[in-house]
This record gives structure tokens, sequence and C-alpha cells, in this order.
């Protein structure tokens, strides 16, 4: 798993498997963690979502990939950008593919994905995102400002003002810019 700009503090679960998922192409490196099924398999087992015994094949890469890009452009909505039709349409065809239902138990409700494999995953990591906005914490979910970045951070600042994944990266490289382009 790639690690945190700025070494901060995870999402608490369960936003830290979208973090985890969405977290796993470094824009500004050219990481890309989920090059192929054995990758998307092994990720998502170890965040929780797919079993050991569950296939998982090329299509479901591409749908698995598309669902993240869609994540992460609700993520930057939750920093000042916007989220486009076309992320809404994806995540509103994963929680389709995942058979999304509510499940009632003594004194809770939750939503899961009834689907199995790749589509209920991917189905759990969407009713996870409904969760957390329906329950006010997804807007502490960002996805870092800089163009180059979009690296997914939890912000835990009091009054959820951060802007960038870390501010000795991001932060500092974006205000040296602008201090030298105002010296200029």
């Amino acid at each position: 798993m790639l690690r945190d700009p700025g070494d901060r503090a995870p999402a608490p679960e369960p936003l830290r498997r979208v973090q985890a998922f969405v977290n796993t192409l470094d824009t500004e490196n050219g990481v890309e963690e989920v090059d192929g099924p054995a990758a998307l398999h092994s990720l998502l087992a170890r965040v929780g979502l797919l079993g050991a015994d569950e296939a998982v094949d090329g299509e479901d890469v591409t749908r698995a990939l598309a669902v993240r890009e869609a994540l992460r452009e609700l993520l930057l909505a939750n920093n000042g950008g916007t989220a486009g039709p076309d992320a809404l349409a994806t995540l509103g065809r994963a929680a389709r593919a995942g058979r999304l239902e509510v499940r009632f138990a003594d004194d809770a409700a939750e939503l899961v994905a009834t689907a199995p494999g790749t589509d209920g995953a991917l189905g759990n990591l969407v009713a996870i995102t409904y969760t957390a906005i329906a329950g006010g914490t997804w807007p502490r979910l960002k996805a870092c400002r800089r163009e180059i970045c979009k690296w997914v951070f939890y912000d835990r600042s009091r009054n959820g003002s951060s802007t960038w994944c870390a501010m000795s990266v991001c932060g500092n490289r974006t205000k040296t810019r602008a201090y030298r382009s105002r010296r200029r």
C-alpha cells in the first residue's frame, strides 16, 4: 500500500477503505497499484471487501478503476471542486451492480451490497460513501487540491479547512509557486 504524504493519520473505518481504494494511484509519481486482476484482488481482499476465493478478471479492473476515479472526483468536490454527472452515473451503476440493500438490526440499520465478487466489493464502497454522506463524516474525506496530486486524506482539523494532503509537501509547493509568481 502506498504511504500517505506527510504521515497523516488515516481516515477512521470504514472511510479508511474508501481512502485506501482511491489512493492506489499516485498521480504525481505515476505509480499505479491496480495494474491487473491479481493486484485488484489483493487490494480488495486486504481492505476486507473481497474473499480470498472470489475471482477477479480484466473487466472487473476496468470497472474498479472507473469507480475509483468517480470517488476521487466526489472527494475533490469535498475540497472545492465539483463532481460531474459521469462520475455520479458511474457510482450509480456500481450501486445497482452491487445490489445494495438496507439490513436492519435491533437498534441499527446499514446499507450493504449483496452481489458477490467485485460488484459486491465496489457496491460496498458506494454504501460506505452513502452512509458517510448521510452521517455527516464524508466532508472530512478529501482529495488534495493540487492538480498533480489528488491524494485522498482525512481532514482532522478543528474547522475542516485542510486543503492539501500534507502541508509539508503539496501546501509548501503550492505556496512557494504562488510566492515566486508574485515576485515576478
